[in-house]
């Protein structure tokens, strides 16, 4: 991505309702389905920290990782985080097979220079036996919009392509969700309707933030209780690796 975007999700991660509940989504797949503890977390594809911030506050004691290919965006990660950075591609992770507990990744696989499968493939060998990956990932081709590319994504994925990929990478337990569901219909007409490259990364007006971060809040806690609409801007998936 250009700078400014990484300055733009730098501020917007913090208090943003996008970030807060696509955080929050990740680290309750995460927990649902791994034992916390002393675990060891990679975040790859960090950006500017976000995710591994959450994770210390959920996580005390796990030892967390960023990787991140852009060297700018790893500092401003590490100076927020704490966490221990890697420069480096998700393509050739610089990390031992089998160590880590737990991989996360949001939105990176859809970027320009990344092929989801060689990136899939690199990163699985990295987990330990029963380890689990957890990824979001934005949803449709068909609503591919001036918003991609702004922050230099190519591609949109489908549930099915989504297993189809991990399934290739050799992983197992699958789970697969839409989310920020209640709010789709929005995300659909404003991403149609306005067709020029413009992020979508930015802080709204505080009490549109509320708003909109209460009904994402009540779509988590419904999605805890097991109940998930089958549409949704984004992907969250799950696996195991064997």
């Amino acid at each position: 991505m250009e700078r400014r975007e990484y300055e733009r999700l730098a501020i917007a991660e913090e208090r943003g309702w996008w970030f807060r509940g696509l955080h929050a989504n990740l680290i309750r797949a995460w927990q649902e389905r791994a034992r916390a503890g002393d675990a060891v977390l990679l975040d790859a594809g960090c950006g500017t920290g976000g995710l591994l911030t959450r994770l210390a506050e959920a996580a005390p004691i796990a030892r967390r990782y960023g990787l991140e290919f852009d060297v700018g965006a790893a500092e401003t990660a590490r100076a927020k985080s704490g966490a221990a950075l890697m420069v480096a591609s998700v393509l050739a992770p610089p990390l031992a097979p089998q160590c880590c507990d737990a991989i996360f990744s949001a939105d990176v696989l859809c970027h320009r220079g990344i092929e989801p499968a060689a990136a899939l493939a690199a990163l699985a060998p990295c987990l330990k036996p029963r380890g689990l990956l957890v990824l979001n990932l934005p949803a449709y081709r068909w609503l591919f919009s001036g918003h991609d590319r702004a922050v230099d994504n190519v591609r949109r994925f489908g549930a099915g392509e989504v297993r189809a990929l991990l399934r290739a990478a050799g992983l197992i337990e699958i789970r697969i969700a839409y989310w920020n569901s209640l709010l789709f219909p929005l995300m659909v007409a404003q991403r149609l309707l306005h067709r020029g490259a413009k992020s979508d990364v930015e802080l709204l007006p505080p009490l549109v933030e509320r708003l909109f971060g209460s009904i994402l809040r009540c779509e988590l806690s419904l999605a805890a209780c097991g109940l998930r609409l089958p549409f949704g801007g984004s992907i969250l998936a799950t696996a195991v690796k064997p």
